[in-house]
């Protein structure tokens, strides 16, 4: 019989909807049972596409023995960290500051009243490999808090005061002042902890390092060093060569086991191909190279593809694990839909094109992983062309067809497991990528496809008084949404401005900001709380200030306030970037490489930071229009009228006294709100474009 799961929307929880473990959500319910009955909770963190979550519970939690034990001494919650990433940034801090290190699945036990007094990530159903059995753990907890009741409660205490102290001392004390050090400390770190040889940051496992990337890139722009460009170069092309890549239907993996990117860990996140699709475009405009512009279009094409509702928003994540081709009903293996054998290959492509498609794409009879091969290329395909003899033109043509015809074979397989929830705060990544993406290349449905979502998100995550909703799945939504939504979305939303000129963007994304500084803000500190006035009242409230897998809450909102600050001119928002940047000075000094997008933040207000205002109707401008987004301009807003469209009155001051001079497209470069003589004409507006950013690949 199904558990209290079965009722839930989150494609994690309903995976576990028939464990014989008698789960509940989180929720008054559960709370409400711990408190009558005296029993500790047994909190289980993970998220849908978790492979070791997957794991522990086909080993423990479908285990009757030990299912039997926790519904007698505990109450078994369980919680999608992607529907509540409030829970899951609180009791992260204390499996991390009990055992120094976290991740998923989290396994955490907690006091009825919520406080955390013990905790781990994976345990194995018995003990072995070196780590306590699931089993003794329990025994262990159960134990202790029968038998040692008021120690326990004691430890759950300050366990919960050090909590309380890790959140309200969140940047903040004394900071370094807010210069150009902060970031040449980064970049020092950055080029100490590069891989020279695959690319990349640090040893295995390697991860996207996007957000450091996107800084490397912003810094060559206004230093012209180029070993920060060949930097971010090598890694995407390391990345785009390797296996967390999919050559065959694109898009990222989440990481690489390795330290040259050939093993992923296979599942594929929204969040990962936006963010990476967004350096993608960066490098492109950076440097020409249309290798990096293919990849940002595949992995796009793969998102609209697979990872796009009808209706317009974005899925979350496919899953890492499979089932057989030959089994749909088998075990799951992690990677199975995306590994080959020579001979699957040779039966779909014949002898001679399998011959050749096997060694570019280094696919053997003993595999690169667990006795099956990932595809990816261990040397460039011109090079295979010289050693097979044949013009690597002929060569790239036939790859294109095997690549075609194993993508349509491999669609036959069963597909790993979709979490087809839309979440507010990655549809806003994944929409500013496609915007800009799309004004990049030219490329319109990639806009329309950011606009679509843009759209859903407005219009089906908001509460009647307008407030965003975190979570959609299945026509409903739900949960009020964080920080992270509404400057992901707001950052999104400006960005979609620059792209369409569309200027009720702008509007929207001032109502979001607008409310981030009403109900998130800390007057105190300055900076953002992670939940807004009147939510759930936890144990502690947080405010996160590091990136992560994303870009934190704070650092999307001082790129957000700051952007929407420049062309509106409005000091309130300046203001509060302002304050956010100098609450995080200290850990951009201490802690670099987990600040990357509020290094980007603290950059533009470094500047000298660029308002681009072109005004003038016709064909001609939006040209203009379009070769300005064809830039790399990192520290530029662009400002734009070409017509007689909707006009938001935030711009007002934005074209204030600008007018088209004799009938022609006219550009207004501004500093600080002050603006230089107006250019007129296109030819005169290239060469002063020319002069802040060349075109991508140079003049031509």
């Amino acid at each position: 019989m199904p558990n209290r799961l079965a009722n839930e929307s989150s494609p994690y929880l309903l995976q576990h909807q028939n464990n014989p473990v008698d789960w509940f959500p989180w929720g008054d319910e559960a709370l409400k049972k711990a408190r009558d009955e005296n029993k500790p909770i047994f909190l289980s963190i993970g998220y849908s596409a978790c492979h070791w979550c997957h794991v522990m519970e086909h080993e423990s939690f479908e285990n009757e023995k030990i299912a039997a034990y926790i519904n007698e001494h505990f109450v078994p919650v369980k919680v999608d960290r992607e529907e509540r990433p409030d829970l899951d940034q609180i009791y992260m801090n204390a499996v991390q500051t009990l055992t120094g290190r976290g991740g998923w699945p989290m396994s955490v036990f907690l006091t009825p009243d919520q406080k955390p007094f013990y905790g781990g990530t994976y345990w194995p159903p018995t003990a072995g490999r070196g780590m306590p059995g699931f089993d003794q753990v329990l025994t262990a907890v159960n134990d202790a808090w029968t038998k040692r009741h008021e120690e326990v409660l004691g430890t759950a205490d300050q366990l919960t005061a050090r909590l309380d102290d890790i959140a309200q001392s969140a940047g903040g004390g004394d900071g370094p002042p807010l210069t150009h050090a902060l970031l040449e400390g980064a970049v020092r770190q950055l080029e100490q902890e590069y891989d020279p040889e695959h690319g990349g940051f640090g040893p295995a496992p390697k991860f996207p390092a996007s957000m450091d990337m996107a800084l490397l890139l912003r810094m060559h722009a206004h230093t012209s060093r180029p070993a920060l460009v060949d930097m971010v170069h090598h890694t995407l092309n390391q990345m785009a060569n390797g296996g967390i890549y999919d050559h065959l239907g694109g898009g990222f993996a989440r990481y690489s086991v390795d330290e040259r990117w050939l093993v992923p860990h296979f599942e594929k996140m929204l969040y990962d191909n936006a963010l990476l699709a967004g350096v993608l475009v960066d490098s492109y405009l950076a440097t020409g190279d249309e290798t990096h512009a293919r990849v940002a279009r595949e992995t796009l094409d793969y998102t609209l593809r697979g990872m796009t509702a009808p209706a317009g928003g974005f899925y979350s994540t496919e899953d890492a694990d499979s089932a057989p081709h030959d089994d749909p009903n088998g075990h799951k293996e992690e990677g199975l839909f995306y590994s080959w054998k020579p001979a699957e290959i040779r039966a779909i492509l014949g002898e001679e094109a399998a011959d050749r498609f096997c060694r570019v794409y280094d696919v053997t009879p003993l595999g690169n992983f667990e006795g099956r091969s990932i595809l990816n290329l261990p040397k460039p395909i011109a090079l295979c062309a010289e050693e097979f003899g044949v013009p690597a033109g002929e060569l790239e043509k036939e790859l294109a067809a095997s690549r075609a015809k194993l993508f349509d074979a491999r669609e036959k397989r069963p597909r790993p497991g979709l979490d087809d929830k839309v979440l507010t705060a990655w549809n806003g990544l994944m929409i500013e990528a496609m915007a800009r993406a799309g004004a990049a290349f030219g490329e319109p449905r990639y806009v329309d496809a950011a606009g679509k979502a843009a759209d859903f998100i407005l219009t089906e995550l908001r509460t009647d008084d307008g407030r965003l909703l975190h979570s959609w799945r299945g026509g409903s939504a739900k949960l009020d949404a964080y920080l992270d939504d509404y400057t992901a979305m707001a950052d999104a939303l400006v960005t979609l401005y620059e792209v369409t000129g569309d200027e009720q963007r702008i509007d929207q994304a001032a109502g979001l900001l607008d409310t981030v500084l009403a109900d998130f803000a800390d007057p105190d500190a300055g900076g953002f709380y992670y939940t807004a006035t009147g939510h759930e009242t936890l144990i502690t409230r947080n405010k996160e200030l590091t990136d992560n897998a994303t870009p934190c809450g704070n650092s999307l909102a001082a790129c957000a306030l700051m952007r929407l600050g420049q062309l509106t001119g409005e000091a309130r928002y300046l203001d509060a970037a302002h304050r956010t940047l100098e609450v995080s000075s200290l850990l951009m000094q201490r802690a670099p490489r987990a600040m990357g997008n509020m290094l980007a933040a603290l950059d533009r207000q470094l500047g000298p930071s660029r308002e681009l205002v072109l005004v003038g109707g016709g064909d001609d401008a939006k040209k203009i229009a379009g070769e300005i987004r064809r830039r790399y301009l990192p520290r530029c807003v662009l400002a734009m009228r070409t017509g007689e469209e909707y006009r938001s009155p935030l711009l007002a001051g934005a074209f204030e006294g600008k007018e088209a001079i004799g009938g022609e497209p006219t550009l207004y470069v501004c500093e600080n709100h002050a603006c230089q003589a107006p250019v007129a004409g296109a030819e005169a507006i290239r060469q002063t474009l020319s002069t802040l950013s060349p075109p991508p690949g140079g003049e031509g």
